[in-house]
């Protein structure tokens, strides 16, 4: 145990951001550099390294938690990350993106504000870098089986470095011009700068993993022909096709996509473009969708100058407490102010958008909306309560409802989807067609940074015992885990 009386000498504290003046000026990363290490080892003196570790339970990666508290109370950052690794291939990513349901299951959680389980995660992992202590893991010797992982998100990455290691042969096809899919172009660059990604991809360079960018799937090359290529294929593609809002005024121009809007400013900041195609700059910008997505959003177009930014939720606002139906250890559903909404904009919950208005020239003007109410499950509209908004831009940003369908990947192959739209596979992450597995939100939905890792790795177990008959590689989860993080 770190510390018996750390969690009642030590009060909560996280990462300071820089101030909000400064920070919407640049494209950095929001938090203050350095701030952490000088308060790290007090707050990981709060874990109480309890008899039963709820945080495992919380994280599907099942990071040993306590342990790594310990090391980082006592500073050996060497022990520390190794323990880290020991579960996640990617902390750095973790630590940055998700939203800790371990912190949610923290037993101290229950009466006190939990241990900052992310903030000692990103500190470990940024010492590690810091010290030298990620090195190249390759393998000893090489199995002679080859895989193909379609997609290079956390995902495939993940699958990637876990069968590289165990010996096989993997290329990785990524369609987009650079590897990391929604970590490069969904993320902003002041959520997670892109040289965590970059390190990484070289430390897989170096370890014999090959990447293949601008080759799509079902498109550039056929799937049962890559099929015929390789001993096994992992499609961790994700859940890309976003969910429209069929309204009156849809089709007129300023109204787009999140996954067409973030991509951009990305691009900008990749040194490929010198303004985004699509921009806020003097704008009243409409964000539609009040999860992550839609913060990005709001955060991008204070970046870009916006003339004002409004998010609409239609959902009712969430509480600050937790409520009788998501009782700890559950992932609780809070009012959350992220650092996008630290620098502005509005929010507007409990509303429905009816349609779109415009100009002559076909571009959109306003937004018109009606608050509503939930009967029976169903959101309806409140007579009396309709209005409109300026709306120059407007961002849909709400969620994804599966994986493309279009480029011609899911026919070639002949995969048989599940009744969500996923891909369908058993307990190993294999499809119905032999030899081609599945992992992350291809086959599990939309979710978080921190299931993609764990299915990724999952899955990678699944295929290396295909190839080998037996395997060694650790297995997070199973396809129907749903743990007490959704």
């Amino acid at each position: 145990m770190a510390d018996p009386k750390g969690f009642l000498n030590h009060e909560r504290e996280i990462a300071k951001t820089r101030p909000v003046e400064e920070r919407v000026k640049d494209w950095n990363e929001v938090y203050q550099p350095g701030s952490l290490l000088p308060i790290i080892s007090k707050q990981a003196s709060r874990c109480m390294d309890c008899g039963i570790p709820f945080c495992h339970n919380g994280c599907p990666l099942g990071n040993l938690i306590p342990e790594w508290n310990d090391y980082a109370y006592r500073e050996d950052w060497t022990e520390a990350s190794e323990r880290l690794h020991a579960t996640n291939n990617f902390p750095e990513f973790t630590g940055r993106l998700c939203p800790a349901p371990c912190e949610a299951a923290c037993v101290l959680g229950i009466n006190q504000p939990p241990v900052t389980i992310k903030n000692v995660e990103v500190s470990i992992i940024d010492k590690a870098w810091d010290n030298g202590d990620v090195t190249p893991q390759p393998p000893e010797r090489l199995s002679g089986k080859t895989v193909a992982v379609i997609g290079s998100g956390p995902a495939g990455l993940a699958a990637a470095q876990q069968l590289t290691r165990a010996g096989h042969t993997v290329a990785v096809y990524e369609r987009a011009d650079r590897i990391g899919g929604l970590l490069r172009y969904g993320i902003p660059e002041f959520k997670m700068e892109k040289r965590h990604i970059n390190r990484r991809i070289e430390q897989m360079r170096a370890e014999g993993t090959k990447f293949r960018t601008e080759v799509e799937i079902g498109r550039d090359i056929d799937a049962k022909k890559l099929r015929k290529r390789y001993d096994a294929v992992v499609i961790a593609a994700g859940a890309t096709t976003s969910r429209d809002l069929p309204v009156p005024g849809r089709e007129l121009n300023g109204i787009h996509f999140a996954m067409e809007y973030l991509p951009l400013a990305n691009k900008v900041q990749e040194g490929d473009l010198t303004v985004a195609p699509i921009t806020a700059e003097g704008k009243h910008v409409v964000v539609i969708g009040g999860g992550d997505t839609g913060a990005d959003c709001v955060g991008t177009a204070h970046r870009q100058g916006a003339a004002s930014v409004t998010q609409l939720e239609i959902m009712p606002q969430p509480g600050e407490e937790r409520n009788a139906n998501q009782p700890w250890p559950t992932f609780p559903m809070l009012y959350k102010v992220t650092s996008a909404h630290e620098e502005g904009g509005e929010r507007v919950y409990s509303v429905s958008t009816t349609h779109f208005e415009g100009d002559e020239d076909g571009n959109v003007q306003w937004l018109h909306l009606t608050e509503v109410e939930f009967k029976d499950g169903r959101p309806e509209p409140k007579p009396g309560t309709e209005r409109k908004i300026p709306a120059q831009l407007v961002t849909l940003a709400m969620g994804f409802t599966g994986t493309d369908q279009e480029n011609g990947l899911v026919e070639q192959f002949g995969l048989e989807l599940d009744q969500r739209g996923n891909v369908a596979r058993d307990g190993e992450f294999a499809t119905n067609v032999p030899g081609v597995f599945v992992a992350g939100d291809a086959g599990r939905g939309q979710s978080l940074i921190v299931w993609a890792i764990a299915e990724g790795r999952s899955a990678a177990k699944g295929v290396d015992r295909f190839l080998t008959g037996v395997s060694a590689l650790p297995a997070p989860i199973k396809p129907t885990d749903r743990a007490l993080t959704v």
